[in-house]
């Protein structure tokens, strides 16, 4: 090929790993990229309408199409808003890598216009990062970053590059392998570790499945299936995990937690061994930590060792990938029954199911549910943004498939659905994609319904709208005697603001408002049928709850309950 630029280094290499989409913002510090990225036909760069939703995009790719996402900004302003997208993706374990401009390599550290470190401002959130100072590794540096990014834990990559690294010429020769001192994830299971597993099964009475996002990344779902299967074990997941086990399985419990169901939580609260895989036994899941599974033997099946007995002490560790280790323990463990154990979760099922006021009122949950039967035969992808929406989405629609629930779990980002909802869609064009959403959440990124439009990218947007920040609305009702300080966003001097009908119209987007209950089927029917992206608006109750509901502090065992 000869000597070419930095720039045409970037993308032969982004080529190498079988890049074909691209999102990202432009600036000065990274057009020499963007020059060459103009007219490049294996490529397809997406702009986005702010920096957040392209970082937010690439993530959404990334976890419909378990394909690296990639994203792009400039220098300065431009890299630093993709700081709260990375971290999403870090907490998440999400692949992406993040491309990002950086002044002259003579100017860094001299405060030079738009300069920022973004080395030492990632450094926490990435699970590597890279200044690029000699055009000759850079070839390099971008085969490392795919490789780490998708590989072992799986996480976000930053990859700083100065402009005039972008210009310099050199001989292009992409790596064929990568050798990274210290970094060489384990991938089998010890043998002898797996076979104090099948003892721990054949012990137990009451054991529990708790499987959490590592099951989606390691593309583990049909394995835990065959495993759950033979074995009888009940599964929980995480809210990263759904998905990971078919919810319509009569062995599924659903999500556990601080707003899981409350049989998932009494059997994890009562089980005599927890078998956790690809799961990291976060403050949401594990309520107070000295009250959780008080009687349980611990298994952790995680290929991050980092990750084990940092939170709740394990028993039994095995460090590996939960594809793997699950296949090999499948030929070791017997069929199982624990027939008691099951009527005891039965039990709960019928004491304490999922439910809300059942009423010729319009509620968000019923929303939910009318989705979930509509498109039961479709290929369907759910984002959601923060927050009731979030939680409304994850108890009352039921997921079968793996890479159907997109969601920002660990970080908690507003304003991460939508366009985390176009980074599906472009990742995978066949589906239909929604984004449930509220009314705070969608106008953090709202801006992105151009990139939608004018790239044609079609999603359904649904927002469950109550006027308020829902979540935060709802601690204020329990426990600050409904003290709603600044969390009113509808008031009587603007009931409408925005209009978010005239909102999606000014963008060249189907609006429609939902009042009533009686019209929420029409609706979303209208909507499937949409080929373009749609807004839903439903003016769904204000004060209506997320339950069951753990509060701060409390065991996973003391639940709140309710209907509204």
């Amino acid at each position: 090929m000869g000597k070419i630029t930095g720039a045409e280094i970037l993308i032969e290499s982004l080529k190498a790993e079988g890049v074909k989409h691209v999102f990202g913002y432009p600036g000065g510090s990274i057009i020499p990229l963007t020059d060459k990225l103009y007219g490049e036909k294996e490529i397809k760069f997406y702009l986005t309408r702010h920096e957040q939703g392209a970082v937010h995009a690439a993530d959404g790719y990334a976890r419909a199409t378990g394909k690296v996402g990639v994203c792009i900004a400039t220098s300065g302003p431009g890299a630093t808003n993709l700081v709260t997208g990375i971290a999403t993706a870090n907490m998440d374990s999400i692949p992406i890598v993040a491309i990002t401009g950086q002044v002259n390599s003579s100017l860094i550290g001299n405060d030079a216009f738009q300069e920022a470190d973004m080395v030492g401002i990632t450094r926490p959130i990435t699970k590597h990062n890279y200044l690029v100072k000699d055009i000759k590794d850079l070839a390099r540096v971008v085969k490392e970053a795919f490789h780490i990014a998708r590989t072992g834990r799986p996480g976000p990559v930053l990859i700083d590059l100065p402009v005039d690294i972008q210009f310099k010429a050199a001989e292009f020769k992409y790596p064929k392998t990568v050798a990274l001192k210290g970094y060489n994830p384990t991938f089998k299971g010890h043998i002898g570790q797996m076979k104090r597993i099948v003892k721990a099964i054949e012990k137990s009475k009451k054991p529990i499945i708790y499987a959490g996002g590592g099951i989606i990344l390691s593309e583990a779902s049909k394995q835990l299936i065959a495993f759950a299967r033979k074995t009888k074990i009940p599964v929980t997941t995480t809210l990263m995990g759904l998905g990971g086990f078919p919810e319509d399985d009569p062995l599924s419990l659903g999500m556990l937690g601080m707003h899981g169901t409350a049989y998932a939580n009494h059997a994890v609260q009562e089980a005599d061994l927890i078998i956790a895989i690809g799961a990291r036994f976060d403050d949401r899941v594990t309520g107070r930590l000295d009250t959780f599974a008080p009687h349980a033997t611990v298994v952790h099946i995680d290929i991050d060792p980092a990750s084990v007995s940092k939170n709740v002490h394990v028993d039994i560790p095995v460090i590996g990938d939960a594809k793997q280790i699950l296949k090999e323990l499948q030929n070791l463990i017997k069929e199982g029954k624990h027939a008691a154990w099951h009527k005891k979760i039965a039990e709960w099922r019928k004491e304490t199911p999922l439910a809300y006021k059942q009423d010729n009122k319009l509620r968000p949950q019923y929303v939910i549910e009318e989705i979930c039967k509509l498109t039961k035969t479709e290929d369907v992808i759910i984002s959601t943004e923060v927050g009731q929406n979030q939680m409304w989405a994850a108890q009352y629609y039921t997921y079968t498939k793996p890479r159907t629930w997109i969601s920002s779990g660990g970080l908690g980002t507003m304003g991460y659905g939508f366009p985390a909802a176009l980074g599906a869609k472009v990742g995978r064009p066949e589906a239909m994609v929604f984004d449930i959403a509220g009314d705070g959440s969608i106008q953090m990124n709202i801006q992105e319904l151009a990139t939608a439009m004018i790239e044609k990218i079609p999603v359904k947007i649904i927002i469950l709208n109550n006027g308020c920040l829902g979540m935060v609305r709802q601690w204020q009702e329990l426990f600050y005697d409904k003290r709603y300080a600044f969390t009113t966003l509808a008031k009587k001097s603007c009931t409408k603001c925005p209009d978010f009908v005239k909102l999606a119209e000014s963008y060249g987007a189907k609006g429609v408002r939902i009042t009533k209950k009686a019209d929420v089927k029409k609706a979303l029917e209208v909507a499937i049928k949409e080929k373009g992206t749609i807004i839903l608006d439903f003016i769904v109750e204000r004060e209506e709850n997320v339950f069951p509901m753990v509060p701060a502090g409390e065991s996973i065992g003391n639940m709140l309950h309710g209907l509204a």
